[in-house]
């Protein structure tokens, strides 16, 4: 059964179909900005006031060919070239750490009996770019109560499946592998939290993070780690891979704010894919767009050192 989330941002926001089949003049334009943005890790989501089946998202074919997927390689185009012997099906996800529930579940005990919802999102990336995909998936939250965390578990960790035989590019270290991520256990209850399975109505394609993959519309999408293969609750803040090996440029909550740079490049706008080299950027919102809904989990801490 299919179900339509209501959304919740703008549609002024939405990157046009047409527009984005343009993305090349964009891309190609990145290169004259040199190679600094051969390690910006990813993207961030976020609703849209829009229907599924509005033609302003980015188109299926697109979307599945331009990707950040370091386990298949670095360039956006590596992961759709690359993955097709990736193989998703059976899959499990071992569930452990401060939870009564704990074990290894194959991928129909994860997702169980909910409903899978249709949301749309805009990517926002650390690179200052962004575009719009239709996700299908079920809130997080929904997943993580059935395991009955503890009050010990603050934070909910989250490791990518490692294999090298199918994933050339954990054969080339550039990355500490398997890639791991990690939330507060707040930011994992939040609603707006997705577990993604799919795109435009179909299970996710093996570039995309098939079959799991998290999706947190207030962060920069290094946070979305893919092709999930185990869930930890913890009492510690967990190890993740970009906020510990460069934590000078990514940091732990990564959450989209305008007023904190990347050393390397600033954060406060943005230009959507396909919009050429000489548009206009967009002023980049606050928590992507979120602020009513999620600015409440920071509460007391200083955004611009806790970034």
């Amino acid at each position: 059964m299919l179900i339509r989330q209501k959304p919740v941002i703008r549609s002024f926001q939405i990157t046009p179909e047409h527009n984005y089949l343009n993305r090349r003049d964009f891309i190609g334009s990145t290169a004259l900005a040199g190679t600094s943005l051969l390690f910006a890790p990813g993207c961030a989501g976020a609703d849209d006031k829009t229907p599924a089946a509005n033609p302003e998202v980015n188109s299926f074919e697109d979307i599945t060919r331009y990707n950040n997927f370091y386990e298949f390689g670095l360039d956006k185009e590596d992961p759709a070239k690359l993955s097709g012997a990736f193989n998703t099906s059976p899959w499990s996800v071992t569930i452990d750490g401060e939870a009564e529930i704990t074990g290894k579940f194959n991928f129909e005990d994860i997702i169980g009996p909910h409903a899978i919802e249709e949301r749309i999102y805009r990517f926002r990336c650390v690179e200052a770019w962004s575009m719009v995909v239709p996700w299908n998936g079920i809130s997080l939250s929904n997943v993580l109560q059935r395991f009955k965390p503890t009050s010990k578990a603050k934070f909910v960790a989250f490791e990518t499946v490692y294999r090298p035989a199918e994933m050339p590019g954990q054969r080339r270290g550039v990355l500490d592998f398997p890639y791991r991520e990690g939330l507060t256990i707040a930011e994992a209850m939040h609603p707006l939290t997705l577990l993604a399975t799919g795109l435009y109505g179909v299970d996710l394609p093996g570039q995309n993070g098939a079959p799991l993959r998290l999706i947190v519309p207030w962060k920069y999408g290094f946070k979305s780690i893919k092709s999930i293969v185990r869930i930890s609750f913890t009492e510690t803040r967990p190890y993740t891979t970009w906020s510990d090996a460069m934590p000078a440029e990514y940091g732990f909550y990564a959450n989209v704010n305008p007023e904190v740079d990347h050393p390397r490049w600033s954060q406060a706008r943005e230009r959507r894919i396909g919009s050429g080299l000489f548009a206009k950027k967009q002023p980049t919102l606050m928590f992507n767009g979120y602020g009513d809904e999620v600015a409440s989990l920071y509460t007391g801490l200083d955004l611009t050192r806790h970034f």
